[in-house]
């Protein structure tokens, strides 16, 4: 059974068309709410601008949040310590 869905969301007063998982519907939606909040906060503060400028700048804000969220769970440098001390625990134990 094909579990898609036909939706229409509405990013920056223009209208995609999009086939989705009905599961990711939620998401999309609100995704699309969030920047298009972003979006009207940037036409208030700055009425001379285009909306291309607006989006670009709701993108930008929003890929740099994901990157410190994305960093804040690298787990690279926990596992590098946690294998170095294993490592220094065997070394101390092979000598007794």
């Amino acid at each position: 059974m094909d579990d898609k869905l036909s939706i229409r969301v509405n990013v920056a007063d223009r209208y995609y068309p999009l086939r989705i998982d009905r599961k990711d519907e939620e998401h999309i939606r609100q995704a699309a709410r969030l920047i298009n909040e972003k979006v009207l906060q940037y036409k208030q503060r700055y009425n001379d601008k285009d909306i291309q400028d607006f989006l670009a700048m709701a993108a930008l804000q929003y890929v740099i949040k994901a990157l410190e969220i994305e960093n804040k769970h690298d787990t690279a440098p926990l596992v590098e310590a946690l294998n170095l001390l294993n490592q220094k625990l065997e070394n101390i134990l092979a000598e007794e």
